[in-house]
């Protein structure tokens, strides 16, 4: 059975405010210390503190940066050890079964692609029928998010709307099976039906995000949150 993934301990262990800051430095793909500051409402010597901590943990790293005039910036980053805290919904286990039923029977493994991608179908239009296509839009950004994605939406100036994913819950499977990356896309584009869906940024083709393009198809309207 193919599960939703469980909060990783150490990441719930950390002092909110330290996973407060991986979580953002997560979503933006890099910060420095006064961002940081101004998303947590903290001061920027407190924001210094426990970057130092999470820096000798090991959980990000930073590299210097010239921005503009003034002293050069500390931006920081997630390591590798720091990304392996957010969720992932299949580990080594599931790659190597899915291995071992593409060696028997290759359509089985589509077929299981297929089906998951079915069943979050279902539940999307479950929770989005007869919903305006704004607030369809936050029930499948919500979906995303509780199924491990990080993910969140926001709306544009013309009408249109972005959901973002800045965690990847499939990351090891997509990275060897690019159907589960495929399935994404056509699970957006029929919980979506009233919009047009692609994808603008895409984490195997080396952006720190997946997201999506969701444009209103003309005749739909965008409505009112």
């Amino acid at each position: 059975m193919l599960s939703i993934p469980l909060p990783n301990p150490v990441l719930t262990s950390l002092p909110e405010s330290r996973r407060l800051i991986l979580e953002h430095v997560k979503r933006q793909g890099e910060a420095d210390a006064e961002a940081i500051a101004g998303h947590l409402g903290i001061t920027v010597s407190g924001a210094r503190q426990q970057l130092i901590a999470l820096e000798r943990d090991g959980l990000l790293r930073h590299q210097t940066a010239r921005l503009g005039p003034g002293r050069p910036k500390h931006l920081y980053t997630l390591t590798a050890a720091g990304d392996a805290l957010f969720p992932r919904a299949y580990a080594e286990l599931t790659n190597e079964l899915l291995e071992y039923v593409e060696d028997e029977d290759p359509a089985l493994l589509e077929r299981i692609f297929d089906r998951r991608g079915q069943r979050r179908l279902q539940r999307a239009r479950a929770r989005a029928a007869g919903l305006p296509l704004p607030e369809q839009v936050q029930v499948v950004a919500q979906i995303l998010d509780e199924d491990g994605y990080l993910a969140d939406f926001e709306r544009r100036p013309d009408g249109a709307f972005v959901i973002t994913e800045h965690n990847c819950a499939v990351l090891s499977v997509a990275q060897k099976y690019r159907h589960a990356c495929s399935s994404e896309l056509e699970f957006l584009q029929a919980a979506l039906p009233s919009a047009a869906v692609t994808r603008i940024a895409h984490r195997l083709n080396g952006g720190h995000v997946c997201a999506y393009l969701i444009v209103p198809h003309a005749d739909a309207g965008s409505g009112e949150f």
